[in-house]
């Protein structure tokens, strides 16, 4: 490899040149910024290696992409060619993102601590395994097909759990409602609208409706009760009475993060009001868009627990409603298409109240059949998670199968050894 050393001279702006940024996974994206840089700048092109002589021992290292055509950078990013007739390009920017190579980095960064580097002269010096070009391009094509064998998994995945989805939907007698034009404003009578919602306030101007459910449909407040939680204030700061609480961080789609739980203030009487039982459904009052009526169901994870008060939650008669049922009908595109049409919107914002989620038209089979259509859709959710655990097994799979192909070595210290220069 040679270092390019071209000189980029501009004036007032970049022009058609392109600062670049080396992220610490290996990509290289523009950078957010008009002014020319202070100081020497030099040129950069599509498949030139650069790197960060500070970060690049911890992975600010990669190949230039080809749809940045003319980067630009300072001389803290080096910027090296290969030779085409001894590497292939590919080839030499997988090996840049083994650990044997970053190790060996890492064993060339010189300066103070905290702020060592990695010089030009410094990465030169580095020596890899060198097939020959055909061999190496046979090594990348086999990380390739290997890849492609993950992408076709998660395909599958994607393919088996619409249509688990479908099938539900299927079974419940309901079908996705119509796709709305695309209207970004448009001209409704003030007596006509019912909430803030482009959607809901657009389905009523054009007249469109859901299709009806093949089960009669029941206010989800006459099978469970809908509370808020806790507000958070100086006077429930956790005390003596400290108790651990959900925010919406908490509450994702169909599970709970519990890494980080914060605490308040509950004192013992006010516990049997707000402490969650195991089978409550948490919903999210909004926020976002994509967050109104994410939800996920309580299974006794932590002990006395109790909810923010933008966590919604759904205690059901589970003699009418199972838990799993009701959160599956919410997360359907029937479900999904109510929240979006009553959610208040303001800006970016999106939220919708309890009285709302109260009147969520519920299609209400038997228990017997809700079990057996839950069932049948957390089976083909589960062929699909174990398709997903496939494909990312096949990618783990397919970078250990180069690293071995390159380096024919046991471990990542044979691999450090092999291309680390001189200690």
């Amino acid at each position: 490899m040679t270092q390019r050393r071209e000189a980029v001279v501009v004036t007032d702006s970049f022009g058609d040149w392109t600062p670049i940024t080396v992220h610490l996974t290996g990509e290289i994206s523009a950078r957010d910024r008009t002014a020319p840089y202070k100081g020497s700048m030099f040129a950069a092109y599509p498949g030139d290696i650069v790197f960060s002589k500070i970060d690049a021992r911890s992975g600010a290292i990669g190949m230039l992409p080809a749809e940045i055509g003319k980067a630009v950078v300072t001389p803290e990013f080096p910027v090296f060619t290969a030779d085409p007739a001894r590497l292939d390009g590919e080839f030499v920017k997988l090996v840049l993102r083994t650990g044997g190579f970053i190790e060996a980095l890492r064993r060339k960064a010189s300066g103070t601590s905290g702020r060592k580097r990695i010089t030009p002269e410094a990465f030169q010096d580095l020596r890899i395994p060198l097939p020959p070009l055909p061999e190496q391009q046979a090594i990348v094509a086999a990380w390739r097909a290997a890849l492609d064998k993950a992408a076709s998994l998660e395909q599958e995945a994607a393919e088996a759990e619409a249509k688990a989805a479908e099938a539900f939907e299927a079974a419940l007698g309901i079908v996705p409602p119509p796709p709305l034009p695309d209207r970004p404003v448009f001209v409704a009578n003030f007596k006509d609208i019912e909430r803030w919602s482009h959607d809901g306030i657009l389905r009523s101007v054009l007249h469109i409706e859901d299709p009806a459910p093949k089960y009669a449909a029941t206010p989800l407040a006459s099978v469970g009760k809908v509370s808020y939680g806790l507000q958070k204030s100086p006077a429930n700061r956790p005390t003596s009475h400290a108790r651990p609480y959900l925010a919406v961080v908490n509450v994702q789609r169909w599970r709970l993060e519990l890494n980080k739980i914060k605490m308040i203030s509950v004192p013992d009487e006010d516990m049997p009001k707000y402490r969650l039982e195991y089978g409550d459904v948490l919903l999210c009052e909004g926020n976002s868009p994509d967050l109104v009526g994410r939800g996920a169901i309580w299974r006794d994870e932590i002990p006395d627990c109790v909810h923010q008060n933008h966590v919604l939650r759904v205690r059901l008669d589970q003699t009418k409603a199972l838990p799993e049922f009701v959160l599956s009908v919410i997360n359907s595109s029937y479900g999904q298409a109510y929240f979006r049409s009553k959610a208040k919107r303001t800006t970016n914002l999106a939220s919708i109240n309890s009285k709302e989620v109260g009147g969520f038209p519920l299609p209400l089979p038997t228990v017997p059949e809700q079990q057996d259509m839950i069932d049948k859709l957390f089976a083909g959710q589960a062929a699909a998670q174990q398709k997903r655990e496939d494909a990312a097994n096949a990618r783990g799979q397919a970078w250990a199968d180069f690293e071995s192909a390159v380096y024919a070595a046991e471990d990542a210290d044979d691999a450090a050894d092999l291309i680390a220069a001189a200690s």
